[in-house]
């Protein structure tokens, strides 16, 4: 018997030595490059896709806030009628009141109300350009339909308001919008503002559209106060 170590006897029946090389070890037969070649435009346009969608949810909830901020600063409003407001003076006179009061129950008639307001100002320098104003308070969640709802009321009362277009609302916001209908004395500008908070409107003879919108939005801050 030989002295030699075991191991080192070699064996017929031993299969082939494994051959190890540098080569990677495919488990498949596609070619890595062409799948990683599929694979990035998918994933690219997913992570498009995932952006696209975070941004319009992101733009969404900034809106809501741009909105409920809006809301919020807007909804306590108070609408008064002073003695004077941009040079003109309140009429006292019993048609004056009348006629504000019959244009202020047709309002809150069409729009719920909280507080409702009535009132008719005379202009020094001439009687024929009184101004009549009416409105009220209350929380508008959309106060340019609730607008366009007073301009629907004039139309029944005077007839329809033509060339009616949004002008500037000034400092307190909001939409205001101007426009021209008919009366007896012919025709009259007409302008009204809407907030989360307030809706009014009023009628303006012997002035044109421009100069009724300067005018309203002079009444208004003289008029309108909030919380």
């Amino acid at each position: 018997m030989s002295d030699a170590h075991l191991t080192e006897r070699p064996l017929a029946d031993e299969p082939e030595p494994i051959n190890l090389t540098e080569e990677p070890i495919r488990l498949s037969n596609r070619d890595p490059e062409d799948a990683a070649g599929r694979r990035g435009p998918r994933s690219r346009r997913r992570r498009i896709a995932l952006t696209v969608v975070l941004a319009a949810g992101l733009a969404g909830i900034g809106a809501l806030g741009v909105a409920g901020w809006r809301v919020a600063q807007q909804k306590d409003a108070r609408l008064a009628a002073p003695a004077t407001v941009a040079g003109l003076q309140r009429d006292d006179s019993e048609r004056a009141r009348s006629t504000a009061d019959y244009l202020r129950a047709g309002l809150a008639a069409d729009i719920d109300l909280d507080r409702s307001l009535g009132a008719v100002y005379r202009d020094p320098a001439d009687d024929k350009r009184s101004v009549l104003i009416f409105g009220g308070t209350t929380l508008l969640w959309q106060p340019e339909r609730d607008l366009d709802t007073l301009f629907g009321l004039m139309a029944d009362e005077t007839g329809k308001v033509t060339g009616l277009r949004e002008v500037p609302a000034g400092g307190l916001g909001g939409v205001m919008k101007c426009g021209t209908t008919s009366g007896d004395g012919g025709d009259f500008a007409v302008c009204g503002w809407a907030d989360h908070g307030s809706v009014a409107m009023a009628m303006f003879p012997g002035r044109t559209v421009d100069a009724a919108g300067d005018l309203m939005r002079r009444i208004r801050e003289d008029v309108q106060t909030r919380s």
